[in-house]
Order: structure tokens, then sequence, then C-alpha cells
């Protein structure tokens, strides 16, 4: 299928104008020749290149606009912000909630009449808001309010099948959005829940923040880089503080570098490619790139066998409006020789439980057996496997029938009974909710992407981890139960909407550096904090780049690590500026580790390297704060001065680091920290060193 294309303008870097310029330029796609039937002019790469250059010397290069799709109660209280506590703590007590912040929500669109927008309180829409509320056939002008600031909707090459599955208006027939977005800012919400799970206040984090919706996403997640944009490029002239996008674009957004040089903070989703290394998404400095974490809540679902043994699984198993009770009963126990398709074919699983035992990375068995199921009438499936969150997917494909997860010792002990019983069977108990300090949280989601960024090595990706897993939030009129690294994007985005209204004056980059540098690396008990994989292990940067957010730390960083947002063109100045005609000596630039960043990347340590960082005081006037190194394994990293001192006229200093290899080899990356100490702070930021001989090698034995 072909996709129109479309330009990057040089004004999308540096001129306010942008806004304007682009409306004057959207009318003149350039599509492809299979679009031109259709009423556009047909052209080729090239001569859409040169023609755009000589027409409109904004324009600096045309790129193919690429298809992009979303990555997809309890989580606040553990982050520690109980919303009763509102107007009782520093991030909450003078700024009631946000309320005069903006956040952009780019993504399927938003249900207005859901109760976590309601508007009930607020005062008028803040007057430097310049949006507009695009109306459709679905959404009036109504539909907006004192909380839903705005909405626009943009479909420019989505092709029919997609829109003609939802409505040309702001309106989210996926969910999706509305999902994210009264996460991020979701008026409380007293008694919500899913069919009794998870019941409680459900609220955002920033709950009293405004909302403005830019729908780029249609049918079941489609959108390109021109929707999204287009969006970026309205949220910039409408006035959003915040952007919150749950979605995959490629790694030089420099649309998202405008938004950042005009002071709105972007926050990403990472992605939802893990365990696997080298797959975070959204690399680029500028933003901030958040991964997912589990939050201190289950779902134990007790399962009875034939003999009276009692196990306990974990699923979202519920006995909806529309079940029987005697589905609850025991039913027959099957076996297959495997749950492959292939193997499944044919197997009467009617009234029935499948058991099956899967492999690690068999996610796509665990759909199609549990689809086999419910095709089949069967009452549901056991799934074990080794201990993963592979949950995340089962509201996808358990629609009325149960999917239960058990560990491999217990599969083996339902294994054993149904050796020994003639008739085998089980019975499943809906499940029930459990929180506190006795589940080990929180942990890295296995399906979260990690880093290092293939695009970025010099930077450490994600910068942050946050609640993904298992979030409820608004779904049409009712709450919804989902995971990914798109649900802990909005959380974060949040979070940024109070520092903002906190700290009005901070820029995109100090409030960047008081998320990474005050993030929890451990758990309440001490714990380090673990990162689920095959097998899961101790969590390290390139899992949650500073940690799991810690909402109260970062509202008083005592330190933050501050960059001019002109200065991500001038390290990376030669990726921005990519047609022929504009000079760029690559060669006389700096690696982008010299950027002042909130962590340390050496990807090609091979010699000595001398880094320098600056921090600003944003604490006590008179402070005094003592280095701490945790130097990478094979690396010797040393810092100077060891001791910083602020007054009222030395409120920012600049440090050195210096990393040396201590070996001559070929090695793979390592991890440290560099942190800085004061009565009652603790200023961390991670480092990680990859010691190398050589520009290219493979790493075989």
């Amino acid at each position: 299928m072909d996709i129109p294309t479309m330009w990057w303008p040089r004004t999308m870097i540096s001129s306010p104008l942008f806004s304007e310029v682009r409306k004057d330029l959207r009318p003149l796609w350039c599509t492809t020749t299979s679009m031109a039937s259709q009423g556009s002019p047909p052209c080729s790469p090239q001569s859409k290149q040169n023609n755009l250059q000589v027409e409109f010397p904004e324009v600096i290069s045309v790129q193919p606009s690429k298809r992009h799709t979303p990555t997809t109660t309890r989580s606040w209280d553990f982050l520690g912000l109980n919303h009763q506590m509102m107007g009782s703590d520093m991030l909450h007590g003078s700024n009631s909630g946000g309320e005069d912040v903006i956040i952009g929500v780019i993504d399927t669109g938003i249900w207005p009449e859901s109760r976590s927008f309601n508007d009930a309180g607020y005062g008028p829409v803040p007057s430097r808001w310049k949006g507009k509320c695009q109306v459709g056939h679905d959404w009036g002008s109504k539909n907006c309010s004192r909380k839903i600031v705005g909405a626009r909707f943009y479909s420019a090459g989505v092709p029919d099948q997609f829109l003609e599955t939802d409505s040309l208006s702001p309106r989210d027939h996926n969910g999706h959005g509305t999902h994210c977005a009264s996460t991020a800012a979701g008026s409380a919400v007293e008694a919500a829940s899913f069919h009794g799970l998870a019941k409680g206040v459900a609220r955002g984090g920033a709950m009293r923040a405004r909302i403005a919706v830019y729908k780029s996403f249609w049918g079941l997640g489609f959108g390109n880089t021109a929707t999204v944009l287009a969006a970026i490029d309205d949220a910039v002239h409408d006035g959003v503080d915040v952007l919150s996008m749950s979605f995959g674009i490629d790694e030089n957004s420099f649309g998202v570098l405008h938004a950042v040089q005009k002071g709105i903070t972007v926050v990403y989703a990472g992605g939802n490619e893990g365990p696997r290394p080298q797959t975070v998404r959204n690399g680029a400095p500028w933003a901030i790139t958040v991964a997912a974490s589990k939050i201190d809540r289950s779902f134990p679902t007790m399962i009875t066998l034939g003999n009276k043994q009692q196990i306990v699984g974990q699923s979202l198993y519920c006995l909806g409006k529309n079940s029987s009770k005697s589905s609850s009963g025991f039913k027959g126990l099957v076996v297959p020789v495997s749950c492959a398709m292939d193997i499944l074919n044919g197997t009467d699983v009617k009234g029935q439980i499948l058991f099956c035992t899967m492999q690690p990375g068999d996610q796509d068995v665990f759909q199609q057996a549990s689809q086999y199921v419910q095709d089949g009438g069967g009452s549901g499936v056991i799934f074990a496997q080794y201990t993963t969150d592979l949950s995340f997917t089962a509201l996808d494909v358990c629609q009325g029938i149960a999917c239960i997860l058990v560990d491999l010792d217990i599969g083996k002990k339902i294994a054993s009974y149904m050796d020994d019983a003639s008739s085998p069977m089980a019975k499943i108990e809906p499940a029930r909710t459990v929180t506190g300090k006795e589940t080990l949280a929180p942990k890295v989601a296995m399906f979260s992407s990690r880093g290092p960024s293939p695009d970025y090595p010099a930077i450490i990706k994600p910068d942050i981890a946050a609640p993904g897993v298992n979030i409820l939030a608004a779904k049409e009129n009712s709450y919804a139960i989902l995971s990914g690294t798109s649900m802990a994007a909005p959380h974060v985005a949040g979070v940024v909407a109070l520092l903002k209204a906190l700290h009005p004056n901070w820029s995109s980059a100090a409030i960047k550096s008081a998320i990474i540098t005050t993030a929890h690396i451990t758990d309440e008990h001490g714990m380090p904090i673990l990162a689920e994989g095959l097998p899961r292990k101790i969590a390290d940067p390139f899992d949650y780049g500073g940690g799991n957010i810690n909402p109260r730390g970062a509202a008083d960083p005592g330190l933050v690590y501050d960059i001019d947002p002109q200065d991500y063109d001038k390290y990376l100045r030669c990726t921005i500026i990519k047609r022929a005609s504009v000079h760029c000596n690559a060669t006389g630039m700096l690696p982008v580790y010299h950027l002042n960043l909130p962590s340390i990347s050496v990807p090609n340590l091979r010699s000595p390297v001398t880094v320098s960082r600056t921090v600003t005081n944003v604490g006590d006037v008179d402070s005094v704060y003592h280095v701490e190194i945790q130097s990478p394994v094979g690396v010797r990293m040393e810092v100077d001065p060891p001791v910083l001192v602020f007054d009222a006229k030395n409120k920012v200093h600049t440090f050195r680091v210096k990393l040396s290899p201590l070996w001559k080899l070929q090695g793979d990356y390592t991890f440290g920290s560099l942190t800085w100490g004061n009565v009652g702070k603790v200023v961390r930021i991670p480092v990680a060193a990859r010691i190398t001989i050589q520009d290219f090698y493979a790493d075989v034995a």
C-alpha cells in the first residue's frame, strides 16, 4: 500500500511561525502514483525533493510518511500520590492538582462522557489557550468542557478501511486514548472497577489538569507521520504544556524537538518489544522515554482440582452479568500433546478446561489457544509457563472464559494430578484483588522494551520506569484494565504536569532531570528492583533508565542537570540537517555524551574519556554536596571536584568525569552511577560504558 509522503519544514526546528507555515503547505501533499487516480498529483521521490527545496526554502528534506501504532487505581497510591492528601503536600499543595496545566494527548481520541472527565468545580479555561473544539458527526462543541479544553482530529494518508470503522471526529472508539488521558489527568471517580476487580478511586496523577485531544490514530490503531506531525504542530500553537504520546515514532523526531524548544515537555512510550535488548523506541534525547513497571497489586485466582487440592494462579477472570452460576463449577480438564494450533485442531473443548504448558516466547500459542477454547465453547484455559507478565495480553483474547496463568512448579502439580486421575476435573473461582507490601514491586515488565538505543547508544534509554501493568482507567463509559508502556507514559505525563505547576520556570530538561535523578532503584524493603526476562535479573539502566519514578522526590530534587534546548542542535545538527545544500561538518561535532544529560553513556571506551556536567541548585541556597562514585566494572571513574559548594552567588557548578578503561578488550556494557549527596538529598545519575578495541566487530565465540 502506498502512503503519502511528507516533508520536514525547517521551521519545525527554530521558528515560532511553523503553525502558520504548515497551514499554507498542507494542501501541497505530493502523493504516489497509485493515489493519483483519487485526484492527487503523482511525483517521483527525487522530483518531490528537488521541487520542494526550490519552491519552499523552509523544506529541509522529504521523507515517507510512515505508519505508527499505539504501544498498549492502585498505581498512584503505589507512587505515593494519595488523592485524599490533595493540598497537604508539596507536590499537590500549591497547585490544586495542576489545574492550570494543559496536557496534550496524541492518541485515538477521547470519550467525553466518561466520569473521568467531569469538569465540576473547575474554573474557566486558561486564557492563554488558543485551541479549538473540532466538531464531527458524533462530536459537538458541547463535548469540549472546562476539563477537555480542546479536541482535533487528523486523517491525512489514513486508508479508508481504518476510517470506515471509526468516526471522523475526536471521539475514541478504540479506547486507548481515553485510557491514557484518564491515567494522566482523569478526575476522581469513586468505586471504579473492572467487574469488581481493582475497585477503588480511579483518577489521574494530575487529576485537576486540563486535557487537549489530538486524534491521530484510527480503527485498531493506524496512524502515520503525517497525522502525528500535524497534531504536534497544532499542540504547539494551541498552548499545551505537556505532550503524552503512547506510540512508537522515528528516532529523529524533530517535530518533537520543535515542541521541546517551545517549552513543551514530551513524554513517550518506550515500546513493548522486551525483554530483547536494543528494542527501545523514541530514543531522542529531548523527550522522556518511559519503560513499564509492575505495582504491588495482584489478582490471585483459586483453582480447585478434583482431589480437593487447591492451587493459586493469576488472572483477570470475573463472572460477568451474563455468566451463569454453574460456569464456576467443576469442569473436565483436557491436556493435548501440544497447544500449538496444528496439533490442537480437532480437540473437543466444549464445556471443559484446556491445560497447556508453554515455552518462553509462546505468546502466539497463548492467544491462539485462548481463541480456540472460546470458539469451541470451552470454559477456560490454564497456562503453565515460566513466571512472566504474559497476562498483559489476556483481556484481548479472553472474553467470557477463564485464562489462568500458573508457574511451572504449579503446572507440574496439575500434570501429576491428571496422570493419576481417571477423569480429571477442576473448578476455577473468580479472581480477587490483593494489594500490599507482600507483593514484590516494582519490577520492570517483561514486555517493556530495553536499551541501548540502536540510533543513539551514547544516550541511556529508556529514561524512567512507571506503572504499566494491569492499569485500571477509563474506556468509554466504563473502566478497563490494560497493560503496556502506553499505560506507563501517561503516568509520567501526569507527574510532569504537577511539576510544571509547582515549578513553572523549570525547563523540560530540568523536569526530566528531577524525575531521573530522584528515581527509586530499590523497593521499600531495600531489595534491588528486578527486571522480568528469561531469566529474571536485577534491573540496569537499559531496563529502567534512572529507576522507577518517585513523584515526591522529583518535586524537590536539590540539583538539576539543565539543557538549553538549542544545544540539541549543536550536538545533533548533522542528523537534523539532511539537505545536501546545507553544509554540516560532522567530523567537527562533539559526541552526544557531552550533552548535559542526567546520565552518561560511552559506547566506545577505548582510551580515557572526560566529559563535563553542569548542575544547578534548586534546593536550599546554602548547600554542600559530596560525590559518591560507583564505577562500571572494568572502568575507573574519577570526578573533579569531589565537593560542590552552593550559596546565593554560586548556584551553578560544572564538574568533570573521567572514564578510563582498565582492560584492553572487546567488551560489553557495564553499569555504575554518580551520586551527589547532601543531608536529605540524593541526586543520582546512571552511567554505562562499553570497552572496545575495534570500531566494527562481531561478538561471537
